[in-house]
């Protein structure tokens, strides 16, 4: 499974290429107010992190902030996976607001 910051975005960008059908202009492009993605998007969205990264996105973690940027949702993916390998449950870890931390 990929791990670091460059592959997840770089996977990221091809997925929203894919269903948006239009490059992501730059990794802080609001993806929702860009028309990157709507409501189906979002799931799809979902469904491709918890598939390719191995983590499970809670209730909890359905906060649009984790979702808004290409940035924002490689630190959300970081931030779970690091719970994950501490020990932590699968979805015990949401991404620090603000989308630092990569």
């Amino acid at each position: 499974m990929p791990s670091s910051a460059a592959v997840i975005e770089r996977d990221l960008l091809q997925f929203l290429e894919t269903v948006a059908r239009e490059s992501v202009r730059g990794p802080d492009d609001d993806l929702f107010a860009g028309g990157y993605l709507n409501s189906l998007g979002a799931l799809e969205l979902v469904a491709f992190l918890e598939g390719q990264y191995g983590i499970a996105v809670e209730v909890e973690d359905l906060d649009l902030d984790n979702f808004r940027s290409v940035t924002r949702i490689v630190d959300f993916v970081l931030a779970k996976r690091s719970a994950r390998e501490q020990g932590g449950a699968p979805g015990a870890a949401a991404a620090a607001p603000g989308g630092g931390g990569r």
